[in-house]
């Protein structure tokens, strides 16, 4: 069954008709040829999902009704932000559509030292729109009951200021590969309680500059290493989600 996400508040969605227009409506009627008595899947805006039947099919709305509630937990049991420095071509999009696939809950693109590419800030918001909806079909497609946030365009400087705001920060970095650690990524994982926050930079293709690195360094960053071997930088962030997904979903199961 196809996932949508409402955009309207809804309070007693069990005991009330629901009406769906605009591209959700679209996609339902237009691309999935859907029919009265098929069945998707819907998501509130607090994130309960559900079940429901199609009742009626309009000029320009589709009327549905609640069938039963979705309660399996599809969640990563912490919120992880993924920081990247902005990278060549369309490698951000690759980073947000599959890593809102491994659970991710923001993302936030960062001009780094290295970054070769340079977003000019009047064209910023439609870039942001644009990466807002390939997180939305990510989710749907995998089933979420969250779309992850994607953050303005931000700076070394701005994310140290967020340090605050998370349970753990750490900073993928290479040189941490070549010298042989392989604990700090773990360490910094057992650190984060279930509910808990974690953000993790990534530089882009150019990595992050010592200066860059010093300056997480000195606002308690945890600089970590992701395996023996040097990832790129859209490879990097799909790593951090998987072995983080692998720590709290699998391997206390």
């Amino acid at each position: 069954m196809q996932r949508y996400f409402l955009k309207e508040d809804l309070t007693d969605y069990q005991n009330q008709t629901i009406s769906i227009n605009g591209d959700a409506f679209h996609h339902m009627v237009k691309v999935m040829r859907m029919k009265v008595d098929h069945r998707v899947y819907l998501v509130t805006k607090d994130q309960k999902a559900f079940i429901a039947r199609i009742s009626a099919i309009e000029e320009k709305e589709v009327q549905l009704n609640w069938v039963e509630d979705d309660l399996r937990q599809q969640e990563l049991p912490i919120e992880v932000m993924i920081a990247s420095g902005l990278p060549k071509g369309d490698k951000l999009d690759l980073i947000i559509q599959k890593g809102t696939e491994l659970g991710a809950s923001a993302f936030i693109p960062f001009a780094g030292s290295f970054s070769i590419t340079k977003w000019d800030t009047k064209k910023a918001a439609k870039k942001i729109e644009r990466l807002q909806k390939i997180a939305q079909e990510a989710a749907e497609q995998s089933h979420r009951t969250k779309i992850p946030t994607i953050e303005s365009l931000s700076s070394v400087k701005q994310l140290v200021e967020m340090k605050g705001n998370f349970d753990v920060c750490l900073v993928a970095y290479e040189e941490s590969a070549k010298a042989g650690e392989d604990q700090n990524f773990v360490k910094g994982l057992k650190q984060v309680p279930v509910g808990g926050k974690l953000l993790i930079v990534f530089g882009p293709e150019g990595g992050l500059s010592k200066e860059e690195i010093d300056i997480f360094l000195q606002h308690g960053f945890l600089p970590c290493a992701l395996g023996p071997r040097i990832l790129r930088t859209e490879t990097a962030p799909l790593y951090a989600l998987a072995a983080t997904s692998y720590h709290f979903e699998l391997m206390h199961k």
